[in-house]
């Protein structure tokens, strides 16, 4: 284990942090327990070639250099991609990052024959690169990524991909020796690690980038799944900062004196359906009813304002809405005749199974809102059955399939998303080329008009007729009901009056390193 010896001498404090994860996210780079395990560990030890600007809570977040300081698509043949690597960027056991390091990356996640290559990181990683072909070192300081057709999105796709130590995995012998001294190139470096209990992150004295030193001298890392549990772990002063509070804790929080943060960000919280044959959702009428069925105003009083309605997977505030002629309301007397037109009533109701998770990498209140959706459905004819499983098993199956034995009679599975990019806010769960297991289209969703606009806002680096392929493809998730949307997380936090310095971003991923705890 890295020794907490060499943190920052000026740093002072210890951060604890509940998450919503049930585990502690693995250190091993590409991390589990979904996108929060990114945002505590995979983003925090670990590092990308490109970043997010997570400095400001008043703009949208924009990619930026991160471990490489610039990159460029080759004019003449679109689908290669050179990055200009960072110098003198180490790793937190000493060795340095240069662009065989890049390369040994991808090959733990996209070469099965590399002695380096791990399926829990693959599993994690290779789907949000799906059109890298091949990629060589060029020099120390150079990568060249090429693809299988051109690809206007692999900045953002990249920016997916984080940097373990290949130095450090030789030493350690396999990635379970690996979790016991892991290292990346973060502000942070794992001083401790005990699954399912705690994982302890200390400040790298040698962090590449000096604007972004750590300000506490500890970040503890703490899986606590049950939401009541969490406000009583900040009320009794275990933890300083919670993540999602429960909506009728929020007021008592406040009076309490703790803080309440929260910022619109690209995140939907919706319902994936099964487009296989024998599932009702294969018919619109039946998704265009369940749509129209849900009082989303009344589930924002339910979680006390802390959601934005949705009205397709982003917000109608976003440039890639478009102007869908299906409006996502609440009507359930519409709702109602175009169910009777699919043949189902409250006396001859639908009967549906859904996966979904009791908590989970921001998972929101999936308890509360679901049983609210079940209330709602149920009033226009559509019985819902829930399978409840642990979220690391949801995800399991979400890259399995809806074919995949595991999803056991289920015709939806409930996970929140991500819209912060145009691959993973639309594309990967509509692509029919991206079918699990090879990607992310849980419901074998399929469609050539869908994906041609796909192969559009791949190949078009004019970025205005690039948006105009990405609005259409949105109006499609609308007027056809894809999806069940249900709501735009605003990511709420809890946290101690002696925590500072924070800035929530518009984006799920935070930056740690400005805060500071006053003790």
């Amino acid at each position: 284990m890295v020794s907490a010896t060499s943190a920052i001498a000026v740093a002072a404090g210890t951060l604890r942090i509940a998450m919503t994860a049930s585990d502690i996210p693995l250190p091993n780079g590409q991390t589990d327990q979904g996108a929060e395990g990114m945002r505590f560990m995979g983003y925090t030890v670990f590092e990308a070639l490109v970043a997010y600007d997570l400095s400001s809570a008043d703009k949208p977040v924009t990619l930026v250099p991160g471990l490489a300081t610039e990159w460029s698509v080759d004019a003449a043949d679109p689908t290669k991609w050179t990055f200009k690597l960072r110098e003198g960027v180490k790793f937190h056991d000493g060795s340095s990052f240069d662009a065989d390091a890049v390369v040994w990356n991808l090959d733990k996640i996209l070469n099965p024959d590399a002695p380096q290559y791990d399926e829990k990181q693959a599993a994690q990683g290779r789907g949000r690169i799906p059109t890298v072909a091949s990629y060589s070192v060029i020099d120390s300081s150079t990568v060249e990524v090429v693809t299988k057709s051109p690809d206007a999105l692999i900045p953002f796709e990249i920016a997916w991909i984080v940097m373990s130590s290949p130095a450090q995995w030789k030493t350690a012998g396999s990635w379970d020796a690996f979790l016991e001294s892991p290292s990346g190139t973060g502000p942070f470096m794992v001083d401790a690690y005990v699954p399912r209990e705690r994982a302890e992150l200390v400040p790298f004295a040698d962090y590449w980038d000096k604007a972004r030193m750590p300000q506490i001298d500890k970040l503890v890392l703490l899986p606590v799944p049950d939401p009541s549990a969490r406000v009583a772990a900040l009320r009794s002063g275990q933890v300083d900062w919670i993540e999602a509070p429960p909506p009728d804790a929020l007021d008592s929080l406040k009076a309490a004196g703790f803080k309440i943060t929260s910022n619109v960000y690209p995140h939907v919280w919706p319902w994936h359906f099964s487009m296989l044959e024998g599932s009702p959702w294969t018919d619109v009428r039946v998704r265009k009813a369940a749509n129209l069925a849900i009082d989303r105003e009344g589930m924002k009083g339910l979680l006390g304002g802390m959601m934005v309605p949705a009205e397709g997977m982003v917000p109608p505030t976003s440039d890639w809405f478009g102007k869908p002629e299906f409006k996502v309301t609440y009507d359930p007397e519409a709702a109602k005749a175009l169910l009777a037109e699919a043949g189902y009533s409250t006396e001859h109701p639908l009967e549906v199974k859904a996966i979904m998770s009791p908590s989970g990498s921001g998972q929101m209140q999936p308890v509360l809102m679901n049983e609210l959706i079940q209330q709602n459905l149920a009033e226009i004819g559509i019985n819902v059955e829930f399978d409840v499983r642990d979220w690391n098993a949801l995800l399991a199956n979400w890259r399995a399939g809806a074919k995949d034995p595991t999803t056991d009679g289920a015709m939806s599975t409930n996970s929140s998303y991500f819209s912060q990019d145009p691959f993973t806010a639309l594309m990967r769960h509509v692509d029919s080329r991206l079918v699990a297991p090879n990607g992310t289209n849980w419901g074998y969703y399929s469609n050539p008009a869908v994906d041609a606009l796909i192969d559009t806002i791949r190949t078009e680096f004019d970025t205005e007729k690039q948006l105009k392929a990405i609005q259409a493809l949105h109006e499609i998730y609308v007027n056809d009901a894809l999806f069940l949307f249900v709501a735009h997380d605003v990511a709420p936090r809890a946290m101690s009056p002696k925590v500072e310095g924070f800035v929530q971003a518009q984006n799920w991923f935070q930056d740690l390193t400005p805060v500071s705890v006053d003790e």
